[in-house]
């Protein structure tokens, strides 16, 4: 109410003086005046009485007047005291209004922010699990590469060679690895940014909570009036609280709270595009490395193929070579039994030509021949 102007007070203003006609005494005056000069009785005089009524009336009607004039002033504060605390009471309640307004805002606010973060992080979630599906996948082609190159290994030294197919098996499996090794970090980034998500949700869901009940309690304040029931007297409340926050310190806190929850939706998709660029990227390169390694075993294919051929060619030549051989031997051995005869002819003449007498025992021309057919 000190801001309140002051009502008017009435001046005040002298009464007019009444002049009381005092009747004087005609009697005679003693003749011992003289001597009782001085001295003062017990009586009053008659003008004395006459002017102490005239005062007396006088201060009567001087009280009775200010007793008006305050009892018109005092009615005159009432008025301006009802008026004044009426206009307090509604201005404050008009606060209240604009409050609730500003509280419904944040409220509003915070809550739309923690269902587009929730949302935001099922979705990294979503992602999540697509990058656990994408590792557990690569176990399966992982496992057929390493099982390649040790079937290769129990390759027969001539053909255990560092070909083309081992050098894209190779890189494979270095590639396979690699990603598993992405796939494992992005994992947990993800999971790191889902906490963080989830933390910051939590802020804004206890603001909001807080920003709720602000309004349930403000609103029932704004209710209140002179005709409410449940209105008591609270003299200990009629103070500011010393932990109390300014409106500026209020709107920042929840400010702050809605740009970190934007911060961290932002931080959310940038990581959803990353682990979509990861899962395209990494399926792209198996693809392509599963192309080239499909394509150097078609070719060793064809070589071993080839070279089969060559093979085969060759052994058919070589097992009919053998057969004619074969058949050639027979006909040696036949041609050996067949010159058996002869042999033992020549020799027979030999042995029998040996046993001739003296110079008999001669090396002619048919000593000669039969030697000759022998060997």
């Amino acid at each position: 109410l000190r801001d309140e102007p002051r009502p008017a007070v009435l001046p005040s203003c002298p009464l007019p003086s009444r002049i009381c006609d005092v009747v004087r005494s005609e009697r005679p005056r003693s003749c011992c005046g003289m001597a009782m000069a001085g001295f003062r009785t017990a009586k009053y005089q008659l003008p004395e009485w006459h002017r102490r009524n005239a005062g007396v009336c006088y201060n009567a009607l001087t009280v009775s007047e200010e007793a008006e004039r305050g009892r018109a002033e005092a009615k005159n504060l009432m008025k301006h005291a009802a008026a004044s605390a009426q206009r307090a009471q509604e201005h404050s309640k008009s606060t209240l209004g604009q409050r609730l307004g500003d509280i419904d805002f944040w409220r509003t606010e915070l809550q739309k922010e923690i269902m587009e973060l929730d949302a935001e992080t099922n979705l990294l979630a979503a992602q999540k699990l697509r990058l656990e599906r994408a590792l557990d996948a690569t176990e399966v082609p992982y496992a057929v590469v390493t099982d390649n190159l040790e079937c290769r290994e129990r390759r027969r030294p001539p053909d255990l060679v560092i070909d083309e197919v081992e050098r894209q098996l190779l890189k494979e499996a270095d590639l396979i690895r690699d990603i598993r090794e992405l796939l494992k970090r992005t994992i947990i980034q993800a999971t790191t940014q889902i906490r963080s998500n989830r933390i910051q949700k939590e802020n804004c869901e206890l603001d909001w909570s807080d920003k709720v009940q602000t309004y349930h309690i403000d609103d029932k304040c704004g209710a209140y009036c002179t005709d409410s029931t449940d209105v008591q007297s609270h003299p200990s409340s009629v103070k500011f609280e010393e932990n109390a926050s300014t409106p500026k310190s209020w709107a920042q806190f929840s400010h702050d709270n809605i740009s970190r929850a934007e911060q961290e939706k932002l931080a959310s998709v940038q990581l959803r595009s990353l682990i979509n660029s990861v899962i395209h990227d990494a399926g792209q390169d198996l693809r392509v490395q599963r192309a080239a390694v499909s394509e150097a075993l078609h070719g060793h294919c064809r070589q071993l193929e080839q070279a089969k051929l060559g093979l085969e060619q060759h052994l058919e030549q070589i097992l009919k070579d053998i057969g004619e051989e074969e058949a050639n031997i027979m006909n040696l051995k036949k041609a050996i039994r067949d010159k058996e005869a002869l042999l033992k002819v020549a020799q027979t003449r030999l042995y029998d030509r040996s046993f001739r007498p003296n110079i008999e025992l001669c090396r002619d021309e048919a000593q000669f021949r039969s030697l000759n057919q022998t060997q």
